[in-house]
């Protein structure tokens, strides 16, 4: 009981790969575990891990499987070739028996629990976290409906779990588009009425999210959720302008609150890379807004924020070190 409450207060994980199981064109999904058979750190719906991968790669994997079962985690992977190198990388290395390092899972994109319905909508490997949501709503008996936007039937993963689960009769729809967003899932008309009694959560690559959050403009904010695998694109910079990760043009200073040591944050620097200059370092991980790793507590300043994660109650208080900015001369982080 003593080690499962250890592992439990443990930031990572040292994990081995049970099984690899093929589940859609260019998708395996990985059964992780601990290599004593112990009880893994419990999730939510909606959860991540990050793994560690070789080369010093870090990459976030949704867990796609039931949130009650804490005897193993599972995450589905596309292998795309065009990457950053993550996915290839994986189904390269991976094999069972591997033992793997992982992080214990965040949840960036939780599902809640007021609504009256839900709506998950997904678009390729993005139905990865809902897989995960359909779960926990089977076993609360809430009403809810799932949109799996693909392709074609090759592409889907899990198909059996969607399509042959009793309970899921009527409420799973899958959508092949042959290549052509136009041919699939008419996402304007699914949300043309906002009810107030609906969620939505939807995830899957940048044109389908581009669609969905057009769809969803006219829905009340605090009823639609999402999560981008890749961070969007920014809007084009001005020559001599911000980088694309968000770096204002202008170098501003943090202070360290417990030492009151100053470091300066130039223009084409992030305040993670600053800190890590300075001897200060923290944990990051995507570089880019999405994880939630580097998220520090600020006591004062004016922040820019250039994440996709943090609500407006989260940004009043934290801000993401890989992406954020300081729009005045100082900011004053809780470290």
């Amino acid at each position: 009981m003593q080690e499962s409450a250890n592992l439990q207060s443990s930031t990572h994980l040292e994990l081995i790969i049970r099984q690899i199981r093929y589940e859609g064109r260019g998708i395996n999904s990985y059964e992780l575990v601990h290599p004593e058979g112990q009880p893994l750190p419990p999730f939510t719906a909606g959860a991540h891990i990050d793994v560690h991968l070789p080369g010093g790669l870090i990459r976030q994997y949704s867990l796609c499987s039931d949130p009650a079962e804490t005897h193993h985690y599972m995450i589905a992977v596309l292998k795309d070739e065009n990457g950053r190198g993550g996915s290839k990388c994986l189904h390269e290395a991976w094999q069972v028996q591997k033992a793997i390092r992982v992080s214990v899972p965040r949840n960036n994109f939780p599902l809640g629990e007021r609504a009256g319905k839900v709506i998950l909508l997904g678009g390729g490997i993005g139905i990865t976290p809902l897989k995960s949501m359909m779960h926990a709503l089977l076993e609360q008996g809430r009403d809810f409906e799932l949109h799996y936007c693909a392709k074609d039937s090759t592409c889907v993963a899990f198909r059996e779990f969607f399509s042959e689960n009793p309970d899921s009769a009527g409420r799973v729809h899958f959508h092949f588009d042959g290549g052509d967003p136009r041919n699939g899932l008419d996402i304007a008309g699914l949300l043309r009425v906002a009810d107030e009694n609906t969620e939505i959560y939807y995830c899957g690559p940048a044109g389908f999210m581009k669609a969905c959050a057009q769809a969803t403009e006219h829905w009340p904010r605090s009823a639609v959720h999402c999560e981008h695998f890749k961070a969007p694109e920014r809007p084009a910079m001005e020559a001599g302008g911000p980088e694309a990760n968000g770096s204002g043009p202008d170098s501003f200073q943090v202070k360290i609150a417990s030492t009151g040591q100053l470091i300066t944050v130039p223009p084409a620097e992030s305040i993670a890379a600053a800190l890590e200059r300075a001897g200060v370092c923290i944990e990051t991980s995507c570089v880019s807004g999405l994880c939630g790793t580097c998220r520090l507590r600020y006591l004062s300043g004016d922040v820019e924020h250039n994440d996709f994660i943090l609500n407006d109650d989260e940004r009043s208080e934290y801000l993401t070190a890989c992406v954020s900015r300081c729009k005045g001369d100082l900011l004053v982080l809780d470290l």
